[in-house]
C-alpha cells in the first residue's frame, strides 16, 4: 500500500514512524550550531568545502551503486542551477552571516521558508489556490520575520539578516526546480552530483583560504558533524522517513527545526533567549503551518509548494491510472463502478524515483 493511500485512510504513524521523525526533526535543527563552532576556526570557503566534498564522497557511491546517473547529463543545466541556489550559494551564505549573528536567530529566519515558498509558486504560475487562511498565515509568518530582522537591523546587521532570507530564498527556489524541470530525475543521484559540483566550485577558494595549523577539535568535530550527520546521514534517513508516513507528513519536520535551533543555540552556546525571539517563533511557527495549509482536494490542480509536492498526490495518480476505489468514488460523489475516463485500468510504468520509493521534489538537507 502506497503512503499515500494510507494517509488517505488515516492510518497511525508507526513506532519506526516517530523514532525517524524525531531524529530528522534534530538533525536539521543542527546545523546552525555546527555552523556557528566551525566559523570560529576556518573561513568560509573552506567550510562549505568540507561539508559537500565530505557528503557527496559518502553519497555518490550508493548512487553509482544503484545505477541512477543514466540520463541525468540530459538536465545539465538545471541540475547547475538547482545546486547553486540549493547548495553553493546558500551554504556560503549562510556560513557568512553565522559570523555576524547568533544560531538561534539563523534557524529562526530560515524557518521562514515554507512562507517564501508560497509566494514563489504562487508568482511563478502555481495552481494552488491562496485561501483566507493562507494569506493570513503569510501575513503572521511575515510579521515574526520582521520582528527578528528590525531587531538585528537596528543593531546594525542588516547584510547578515539580508544573507540569511537570500539563503531562505534559495531554499524555497531549489523544490520548486526540482519539482518542474528534475522531477524525473532520481533525487538522490541529483542531490550527489550536485554536491560533487559544488565541491569542484569551491576547491580553488577552499585551497587558497586553508587553515595554516590544525583547527581546534570543537571545529574539526563540527565540520564533520556538519557533512556526516546533517547532510549525508540526514538525506538517507528522510528517504525512509518519507517511506515509512508519507511525504505530506515527513515535511512536518519544518516546524519543529527552528525550536530545536534556538533550544541548542541556548543550551550549547549561551545565546540569550529574549522575549522578542520566543514571539517570533510563535508568528513564524503559526505562519508557516497557516500558509502551507492544502486547499480542498482538487482533481485537475497539484499544489507546488516547496516541501508539500513531494510526488504527485493521490487523486492524480488515481486519475492517470483511470480507476478509483470504491471508498474514494463515494467520497467523490462518484457512482461505485464509474471511471474518472477511459483509460486502462493496469496502472502505467512509474518513474524510477517512485518505484524505488525515492520521491522528486525533496532537497538536500539544510
Amino acid at each position: 500500500m502506497s503512503e499515500e493511500v494510507a494517509s488517505e485512510r488515516g492510518l497511525r504513524v508507526s513506532r519506526r514512524g516517530w523514532v525517524l521523525f524525531t531524529l530528522m526533526s534534530v538533525i536539521w535543527g543542527m546545523p546552525y550550531l555546527f555552523i556557528k563552532v566551525a566559523d570560529g576556526g576556518v573561513s568560509v570557503p573552506v567550510l562549505v568545502f568540507t561539508r559537500v566534498t565530505v557528503a557527496a564522497a559518502l553519497l555518490l557511491p550508493l548512487a553509482i551503486r544503484r545505477r541512477q546517473f543514466a540520463g541525468l547529463w540530459r538536465h545539465w543545466r538545471w541540475l547547475l542551477v538547482f545546486a547553486a541556489v540549493e547548495m553553493i550559494l546558500p551554504w556560503a551564505l549562510l556560513s557568512d552571516a553565522e559570523r555576524h549573528l547568533s544560531s538561534s536567530m539563523t534557524g529562526l529566519l530560515i524557518a521562514s521558508v515554507p512562507i517564501i515558498g508560497v509566494v514563489l509558486a504562487r508568482l511563478t504560475g502555481g495552481t494552488e489556490r491562496l485561501t483566507v487562511v493562507r494569506w493570513a498565515g503569510l501575513l503572521i509568518g511575515l510579521a515574526g520575520v520582521a520582528l527578528l530582522v528590525g531587531q538585528d537591523a537596528i543593531g546594525g546587521d542588516a547584510w547578515s539578516v539580508a544573507e540569511v532570507m537570500l539563503v531562505a530564498l534559495g531554499y524555497a527556489t531549489g523544490p520548486l526546480i526540482v519539482n518542474r524541470k528534475l522531477s524525473e530525475l532520481p533525487i538522490l543521484a541529483v542531490n550527489a552530483a550536485c554536491l560533487g559540483f559544488a565541491a569542484l566550485v569551491y576547491a580553488p577558494a577552499a585551497a587558497l583560504t586553508w587553515p595554516a595549523t590544525t583547527p581546534s577539535v570543537q571545529v574539526l568535530a563540527s565540520l564533520a558533524a556538519l557533512a556526516v550527520i546533517c547532510t549525508a546521514t540526514a538525506f538517507v534517513l528522510f528517504f525512509k522517513l518519507i517511506a515509512e508516513v508519507g511525504p505530506a507528513r515527513a515535511v512536518v519536520i519544518t516546524y519543529v527545526n527552528p525550536a530545536v535551533a534556538v533550544a541548542l543555540g541556548v543550551a550549547v552556546l549561551g545565546e540569550p533567549l529574549t522575549a522578542e525571539i520566543l514571539a517570533a517563533f510563535v508568528l513564524i511557527l503559526a505562519g508557516s503551518v497557516l500558509a502551507t495549509r492544502p486547499s480542498k482536494p482538487d482533481l485537475q490542480a497539484q499544489p507546488d509548494v516547496p516541501g508539500l509536492r513531494a510526488r504527485p498526490g493521490v487523486w492524480s495518480r488515481l486519475r492517470v491510472r483511470g480507476r478509483l476505489g470504491v471508498p474514494a468514488r463515494r467520497r467523490a460523489g462518484l457512482p461505485a463502478a464509474e471511471r474518472i475516463d477511459e483509460r486502462p485500468a493496469e496502472p502505467a510504468a512509474e518513474p524510477a524515483v517512485e518505484r524505488a520509493g525515492e520521491p522528486a521534489g525533496e532537497v538536500a538537507p539544510r
